[in-house]
């Protein structure tokens, strides 16, 4: 017998934004339904959102395309971002010197789950 599978995740890696502002963003749209989660990231002025947004389509475009699940009964079960590697350059200030600058990258992970109703 079959088990039945009743979650789908999707991730993006390498997005060029800071973990600690785009976690501000995934913490808006944990344990809602996706279609609260879609309206809430549409109206999030951060720049994060449209990052996010596209993770949690993907997450949805991949329960229904490969496990047959119903789009209306699904919620964000896990978000959750990690830091990916950190872009490392220069700038030159006064006398010859140079300040570092840290470019961070992070990795999005959405995954969406049946509700157990």
């Amino acid at each position: 017998m079959a088990e039945q599978i009743n979650s789908a995740r999707s991730e993006a890696r390498t997005v060029r934004i800071a973990p600690r502002k785009a976690r501000l963003v995934v913490d808006l749209i944990r344990g809602k339904s996706v279609a609260e989660a879609l309206a809430i990231l549409e109206f999030t002025p951060r720049s994060a959102s449209p990052i996010v947004k596209k993770v949690l389509k993907s997450a949805i475009a991949n329960a229904e395309h490969n496990y047959d699940l119903e789009s209306a009964n699904l919620y964000v079960s896990e978000a959750y971002v990690n830091e990916g590697p950190t872009l490392k350059r220069f700038r030159p200030r006064a006398k010859g010197s140079a300040s570092p600058i840290n470019k961070r990258t992070s990795h999005v992970v959405v995954k969406v789950s049946v509700k157990n109703d």
